[in-house]
C-alpha cells in the first residue's frame, strides 16, 4: 500500500474516531453532573481508556509502513503538529491539563504521588530526547523534522489530489537507511508507552470523579485544538 493510501486509511479512521471521542466527551460532561451511579462511572472510564488504545493500535500500524508518517501525520493540522514529541504528545503535558482540571481538588498526598510520577516522567522525556540526538549524530542522519515535514507535505499534495504531482509518483522512505528506520520505530514505541503507562499512573492516582473530570478536559483540548488548527488551515494560516 502507498504511503498516501495508508495516510488516507488512517485519516478515515481518525475522523471517526474523533466522532466517538465527541461522543465520549458527552458522557463524561453528563456524568459530572450525577456521581453517584458508579458502577456507570467505572463503565465509561474503561471505554473511554479503551478508546485511546485503538487510536495508539491504529497509529502503529502505519509507523510500521513509514516511520516518517507518523514524525509529521499528513492527517493532523499546521496547528497539531506544533504540539507533536516523538510523534504524539509530549507525556508532561499530562500533569498541565490534571493540573488546570482539577485544581484544589488533589489532596497533598494525591500531590506527592503525582509529583513523584512527573518526575520520574521528565526524566523518560529526557532520555529519548538524548537518545534521538544520538541516533541523528552517530548515523550523519539528514535533519529528521525537516525530511519528514517534507514527507508529511508531499503526502498530503498525494491525498488531495494536487495536480503538480506525478500521477505515478510513490512516496516511500527508501532514503531512510534500515537501521534508522527500526531505531525510530523504537523510540516511537517506547514514547507511546510512556505516553500510556503516564495517563494511567495519573487515573490511578486519581478518585473516579476526578477521572471523569480528568479525561473531559483531555477531550476537550483535543477537540478544540483541532477545530483552531482546522479554522487555522483553511484561511491559509498554516
Amino acid at each position: 500500500m502507498s504511503d498516501s493510501n495508508v495516510a488516507s486509511a488512517f485519516e478515515a479512521f481518525l475522523q471517526g474516531w474523533l466522532m466517538r471521542q465527541r461522543c465520549y466527551l458527552d458522557e463524561l460532561l453528563s456524568h459530572q453532573q450525577n456521581m453517584t451511579d458508579f458502577d456507570n462511572i467505572r463503565g465509561l472510564i474503561n471505554r473511554v481508556i479503551c478508546h485511546y488504545g485503538q487510536y495508539y493500535e491504529e497509529k502503529s500500524k502505519v509507523a510500521q509502513n513509514n516511520i516518517l508518517l507518523v514524525f509529521s501525520p499528513p492527517w493532523f493540522t499546521s496547528l497539531e503538529r506544533m504540539f507533536l514529541w516523538m510523534a504524539g504528545f509530549k507525556p508532561g503535558m499530562t500533569f498541565e491539563v490534571v493540573n488546570t482540571a482539577l485544581e484544589d481538588e488533589l489532596s497533598q498526598e494525591q500531590n506527592h504521588r503525582l509529583l513523584q510520577i512527573q518526575q520520574e516522567t521528565k526524566l523518560k522525556e529526557r532520555e529519548l530526547n538524548d537518545e534521538l540526538a544520538k541516533l541523528q549524530e552517530s548515523m550523519a542522519a539528514p535533519p529528521l523534522f525537516e525530511m519528514a515535514r517534507s514527507h508529511g507535505r508531499l503526502c498530503l499534495e498525494q491525498i488531495h489530489g494536487d495536480p503538480s504531482m506525478d500521477a505515478e509518483s510513490n512516496i516511500s522512505d527508501d532514503a531512510v537507511p534500515n537501521t534508522l528506520k527500526v531505531a525510530l520505530e523504537n523510540l516511537v514505541i517506547r514514547a507511546d508507552a510512556l505516553r500510556r503507562n503516564t495517563t494511567l499512573k495519573v487515573v490511578h492516582v486519581l478518585r473516579p470523579s476526578q477521572v471523569v473530570t480528568f479525561f473531559a478536559a483531555v477531550a476537550e483540548l483535543q477537540l478544540r485544538v483541532r477545530a483552531w488548527g482546522l479554522e487555522k488551515d483553511s484561511q491559509g494560516g498554516g
